[in-house]
């Protein structure tokens, strides 16, 4: 046999053999990168159970309808699409996941996270305040539920305030600010008022911990909210009648025990008709402090941001059904 012919048997049968390896590796990696595509978190292959156990949202419906709104203010990326980034904020905001954490979850690194998280945080934000408004006196009135029309008909709003927890600032000057005698612990401080049926209609900015209900309640804008005739219903530590009688509201608390050895038949009806009806501002506190982020100890990196979350998680909140039919 000729040389040349036996090096081209020997060719072609090497090549077979290689062609049979090529199509060997090419299905090893269509099979691994349906695995990999099945372990990575993707925003459309969870199913509604996991999407509220992941983001607080109720339904994969709201999940789109919240993208429909962030989505093309989004900075594109090679591997993450605008509705996985968004998941990786909510997760965040409502597991209070680490960084690394997603990482591993979403297979980018933990770098990656943080810059798509800062950035897109103010961007959320900014797309979903409008989900806190203050409503019109008419649509309080045309909405106002059973249980407020007998007792508290003129009640406007129902307020209150809450606190967050943070690291212990390094400044001095910071720690003192942030010092809150009634927690033990330095945090940030916000105030909070939702309409008789139980959808936040007012949020402050966060505020040291050291500040009392009353200077936040001057310091937010709240009074500039209401109207004459307007019904307010808060607790004890809220000592702003006078304030509220400026702007034509009155205020409703329970009564002072302080001087007394016991309340009247009254009071004492007065202060448990008002307990059933404030109630529902501490559920929407719970509701708000489902998303782990704010039940944390907050890091210091992150106080800057610190408004952005809370008014993202309020707003996500008032996309539940109302408290109070």
């Amino acid at each position: 046999m000729d040389p040349k012919d036996a090096e081209l048997r020997q060719l072609q049968q090497d090549h077979g053999i290689l062609q049979n390896k090529y199509r060997l590796l090419l299905e090893e990696n269509r099979s691994l990168k349906k695995e990999l595509s099945a372990f990575q978190f993707r925003h459309d292959k969870l199913t509604a159970a996991q999407m509220r156990h992941y983001t607080g949202l109720r339904s994969i419906g709201a999940f789109f309808w919240v993208l429909g709104l962030v989505a093309i203010f989004f900075k594109k990326t090679a591997k993450l699409s605008p509705g996985d980034q968004l998941l990786m904020v909510l997760m965040k905001l409502r597991l209070a996941l680490t960084n690394t954490d997603l990482a591993y979850r979403f297979n980018v690194c933990p770098t990656q996270v943080s810059k798509i998280f800062n950035y897109n945080l103010p961007i959320i934000n900014k797309r979903l305040s409008f989900l806190i408004s203050w409503p019109s006196k008419g649509a309080i009135i045309h909405r106002m539920p059973n249980s407020f029309k007998q007792c508290y008909r003129k009640c406007r709003v129902i307020i209150d305030c809450s606190e967050v927890f943070i690291q212990r600032p390094a400044n001095l000057s910071a720690r003192a600010q942030t010092w809150s005698n009634y927690k033990h612990h330095n945090t940030l401080k916000f105030l909070v008022g939702i309409t008789p049926y139980g959808k936040i209609s007012f949020l402050s900015k966060t505020y040291g911990g050291r500040v009392s209900d009353k200077e936040i309640t001057i310091k937010s804008g709240f009074y500039d909210k209401l109207e004459y005739g307007d019904l307010v219903l808060a607790d004890r530590g809220f000592l702003i009648a006078e304030d509220l009688a400026v702007h034509g509201a009155s205020l409703a608390i329970p009564p002072f025990s302080k001087g007394k050895k016991q309340f009247t038949s009254k009071e004492v009806e007065t202060a448990r008709q008002l307990s059933r009806s404030r109630i529902h501002v501490e559920r929407a506190i719970e509701r708000i402090k489902n998303f782990n982020i704010l039940k944390q100890v907050m890091p210091l990196s992150m106080i800057k941001k610190a408004d952005d979350i809370l008014r993202i998680c309020c707003a996500l909140t008032n996309l539940e059904p109302c408290l109070v039919k």
